[in-house]
């Protein structure tokens, strides 16, 4: 009989096998990404374009662009765009991030043949209408309003504006000027620039059949052509350094706390490193910072810290909303454990949690091919191959307490973060009006 008082035995996760894209090419060129799953009913569709910025690298511009592109073409306005998509039970996504802009369907195979050419129609003759530029414009422009009463809206673009610099992509922060800043003419523009088969990549995954292959490239790889040449332009980046930053807002009951620095992105190879040490700091539930300012000072409900990667560079954040009469105490208790991860070395037990938890966290990632795409997606938008994966799993494996105070040392250093404070604080030593 089984006895539940004691736990079943536990094993070290081994290789983990990710599987690989049958590569294609379109005749003009698009390359395409294909994983194939039988079992699976459904198809994923991916175009993914890199963004296209003019000069003053107004991202608004990109992400207006991603919000309109179902609102319209010459043959079908927004309505039956969404009434179709519905009625052969598809989804179909836009999404906006700080590099990239994708298009995503999901199907049937057998409503491909319908939905393709609609979605081509989306790539190629949208018309942008001024009525629904004009909608986007007026509920975002009052979705803005409220946000900026949000003391956590204005830590994250407080934090966006120092980490960055305030005039490129990733540290610009819209105002509402810039709202009515916005023209259907630029958005065109942009439009033409963007979506073109030069600029995409295209990845295919689920039951992913020959028909679809060939009706994919009969719209997509014989008449799709470059109208303009896509130019892509490295941001200039200029990030303030070790500035406390306040904001003071008198009726606050919470204070919204943001600290972080410039960092490496995963094309560096002490990057799972990086991770791996951010994991034990305050990436997930049991790391130090939920430990020691929720479970034990009872600062807050929820404390983390992050690193990311972008196209042309990287960041870690630390992030909490407190209340008002602890602010003071929580920026001494981070300051804390970041000074103890640089000076102390970790207990072997507690590197242990983290690798099993880092493996699982893989492991449990890759529950279905589109997980498997989305992996390779991760690397492709890097310009890396999946072999990044066995590195990874190769570093996190290979921590020791020497190699997380070297990495601490080296990437996590508190006098060098920029902080911010939006709501309520005492100490005014150092501190940066907004």
């Amino acid at each position: 009989m089984l006895n539940r008082a004691i736990a079943p035995p536990t094993n070290p996760i081994g290789d983990i096998h990710l599987k690989k894209p049958q590569v294609l090419k379109f005749k003009n060129g698009l390359p395409v990404y294909v994983f194939h799953s039988p079992d699976q009913e459904l198809v994923r569709i991916e175009w993914i374009f890199n963004n296209v910025f003019n000069e003053h690298e107004n991202p608004l511009l990109n992400s207006a662009l991603s919000a309109l592109l179902k609102e319209g073409t010459i043959n079908y306005n927004s309505a039956e765009i969404a009434d179709k998509v519905d009625f052969y039970g598809a989804f179909l996504m836009p999404e906006y991030g700080f590099d990239i802009t994708s298009l995503t369907l999901y199907t049937l195979n057998k409503h491909s043949a319908v939905l393709l050419p609609l979605i081509k129609e989306i790539l190629t003759v949208s018309t942008l209408p001024q009525k629904e530029l004009d909608t986007y414009l007026r509920n975002n422009k009052q979705k803005l309003q409220v946000s900026l009463q949000k003391n956590d809206f204005l830590a994250r673009r407080a934090y966006y504006n120092h980490v960055f610099g305030t005039e490129n992509r990733y540290g610009k922060t819209p105002t509402l000027v810039d709202y009515d800043l916005i023209s259907r003419d630029a958005l065109i523009d942009l439009y033409y620039q963007q979506f073109t088969p030069s600029n995409c990549r295209l990845i295919v995954s689920g039951n992913v059949s020959e028909a679809l292959l060939e009706e994919l490239s009969q719209q997509f790889g014989e008449d799709w052509t470059s109208m303009k040449t896509t130019s892509l332009v490295a941001p200039t980046l200029k990030a303030d350094t070790g500035h406390l930053i306040y904001e003071e807002k008198a009726d606050a009951l919470q204070s919204a706390i943001r600290i972080g620095m410039p960092s490496i992105n995963r094309n560096h190879v002490d990057y799972p490193a990086l991770q791996f040490v951010n994991t034990l700091l305050g990436g997930f539930f049991g790391s130090r910072l939920m430990r020691n300012i929720r479970e034990e000072k009872g600062y807050t409900y929820s404390i983390g810290s992050a690193v990311g990667t972008l196209m042309y560079g990287g960041f870690m954040t630390i992030a909490t909303e407190v209340g008002v009469d602890v602010t003071d105490a929580t920026l001494i208790e981070i300051e804390k454990e970041i000074e103890i991860l640089r000076t102390e070395h970790a207990p072997l037990e507690e590197l242990e949690l983290v690798k099993n938890y880092l493996s699982g966290s893989m492991l449990g990632s890759l529950e279905s091919i589109f997980s498997h795409a989305d992996k390779f997606k991760n690397v492709l938008l890097s310009n890396m191959e999946l072999s990044y994966y066995d590195h990874y799993m190769k570093e996190i494996n290979a921590m020791t307490p020497e190699k997380v105070k070297e990495i601490a040392e080296r990437y996590f250093d508190y006098n060098k973060m920029i902080k911010i404070v939006i709501g309520k604080m005492k100490t005014m030593e150092l501190v940066s009006k907004l």
